[in-house]
């Protein structure tokens, strides 16, 4: 088994040394240059391991001040699950913050006739350039931004129906699978891929986290029961803030 690279080994000696109450929530960690003579490395190691940390929510950076023992803090949990996206009427998401006692909801913008990137449009199965219906959102808890996510769907698709704008008209916010529904298309499965990656400095900025901070990144393509991608976003969610959990249906045989 390969040896972990010198952050991760004093991230691990960290972590455990507030685990055995060494530090505990609210306490200032000794200066990188002390902790780096203790483990016998630099201190861009030690500054790694800590950013780490920062990012898990166990550590806190204060600006001109140094490195404290974060408060524990309870992450919300995302749940992603075909079965209630199909769920009439409501939202998901909503229903996951109000089970934490929080209030969801969300801010969007739409821009209607958005050519689409190369990725993209692999990924919906149109040529580069062809107009899609690209949507911004920013997922709030209480008024704290918890995910993002950029939708893409082929114009053409949705053009000169009710559902063409996903935040606009009677279907508004109900989500891909019932908007589709209602101008006669089934969207019989969706795939995700989720990959752990660093922050931008425009997604940091959005979600209130540092630059380079860990957060999920999922690429979701909504398939119809021909087989043609209806939809596809990127959502990013924050690790230290959130925890994505992933129902998956059991048939009986």
């Amino acid at each position: 088994m390969p040896e972990k690279p010198p952050y991760l080994r004093i991230a691990d000696v960290l972590r455990q040394r507030i685990a055995d109450e060494e530090w505990t929530a609210g306490d200032r960690l000794p200066s990188r240059a002390q902790i780096a003579e203790e483990c016998g490395v630099g201190e861009n190691v030690v500054r790694r391991a800590q950013e780490l940390l920062i990012s898990q929510g166990v550590l806190e950076g204060r600006a001109g001040s140094g490195t404290y023992v974060a408060e524990p803090r309870r992450r919300v949990r995302m749940v992603r699950s075909s079965a209630r996206e199909q769920q009439p009427g409501g939202s998901p998401f909503r229903a996951d913050m109000l089970a934490l006692g929080k209030q969801g909801h969300w801010e969007s913008r739409t821009e209607a006739k958005a050519p689409a990137p190369a990725e993209i449009a692999v990924r919906l199965g149109i040529g580069e350039g062809d107009l899609c219906v690209r949507t911004v959102y920013e997922f709030l808890a209480d008024g704290c931004p918890v995910q993002l996510s950029t939708s893409w769907e082929p114009y053409e698709l949705t053009a000169g129906t009710l559902v063409v704008l996903p935040e606009g008209g009677p279907h508004a916010g109900v989500g891909v699978v019932n908007r589709m529904a209602a101008i006669g298309i089934t969207v019989s499965h969706a795939v995700e891929q989720p990959e752990p990656r660093h922050a931008s400095a425009e997604e940091a900025s959005l979600l209130g986290i540092q630059k380079g901070a860990l957060v999920t990144h999922i690429r979701r393509t909504y398939y119809s029961d021909q087989g043609r991608p209806v939809e596809t976003a990127d959502i990013v969610i924050p690790a230290a803030l959130c925890e994505v959990v992933y129902e998956v249906p059991v048939s009986r045989s």
